[in-house]
């Protein structure tokens, strides 16, 4: 794997390139707000997702949701580094696909499970049974969970309750009808593919590393899908390899 920078054009000092976070499923850019100190000098854009965070009451909807991407990137400036985990990533894959010109980079955290293989059937029948469940219930006994497994300090602080679970049959809907590494196929920037040892979205990143023009394979010892509340500095770390890894525009590339 080769994390090096990319070598600067002559002729000039290129600027920084912009880093857009995208949050998981229940979770809301709360999740990288501690994020902030481990990425000094860095132009960070955090967004709620449609139904998540400030935007709980909104459905979920594609057009909504790459619509919040797409503002997030113009807020980021020229070219920047869009990372996401989880669902955030399966939707950065669905906009850089649609854009394979704009980014700098692409960095999926825990979005290298191919929504045609096994794990499917699972994920569709939890989101056929979550309206009938007590999602305040659910809640309690999955953020319980996250802290069990690392979730800790201000990490733990910004767990999600109940509502955040509304959205979940449609945004997996999405995922699994859209989603995919065919997805990357087009895209030009270098692709950053980032799991936890642990994490069973990581079960088809060699599918997704086939796919992409310029893959990055980075895998966190012990981690799990929890991977950005329990192992925060190793996950800023790859988002600055990744910040020096951001491609600049070609002179005749369009975006």
């Amino acid at each position: 794997m080769d994390l090096s920078p990319r070598t600067e054009p002559q002729g000039g000092v290129l600027p920084p390139a912009g880093l857009v976070l995208l949050h998981g499923t229940r979770m809301s850019r709360a999740q990288w707000g501690p994020y902030l100190p481990l990425l000094p000098g860095t132009e960070v854009v955090s967004v709620d997702l449609p139904g998540h965070g400030d935007r709980v009451a909104e459905e979920f909807t594609r057009q909504a949701a790459l619509r919040t991407v797409a503002d997030a990137v113009a807020q980021a400036g020229p070219r920047p580094v869009v990372a996401g985990h989880s669902l955030g990533g399966y939707l950065a894959a669905l906009w850089a696909a649609e854009h394979p010109d704009a980014l700098g980079a692409l960095v999926l955290i825990g979005a290298t499970a191919d929504p045609a293989g096994p794990l499917t059937g699972l994920y569709r029948a939890f989101a056929r049974v979550m309206p009938h469940l007590d999602a305040e219930r659910t809640a309690r006994r999955m953020n319980a969970l996250m802290r069990l497994l690392g979730a800790r300090g201000e990490h733990a602080d910004v767990l999600p309750g109940g509502a955040a679970y509304a959205s979940l049959p449609a945004a997996w809907d999405l995922v699994i009808a859209e989603a995919g590494p065919r997805l990357l196929e087009e895209v030009r920037c270098p692709v950053v593919l980032v799991n936890g040892q642990l994490d069973q979205m990581r079960l088809h990143v060699r599918r997704f590393a086939a796919h992409a023009r310029d893959p990055h394979v980075v895998t966190i010892p012990r981690a799990t899908h929890l991977l950005p509340a329990t192992h925060p500095e190793q996950l800023a770390e790859v988002l600055r390899l990744a910040l020096a890894l951001a491609r600049p525009q070609e002179p005749d590339a369009p975006v």
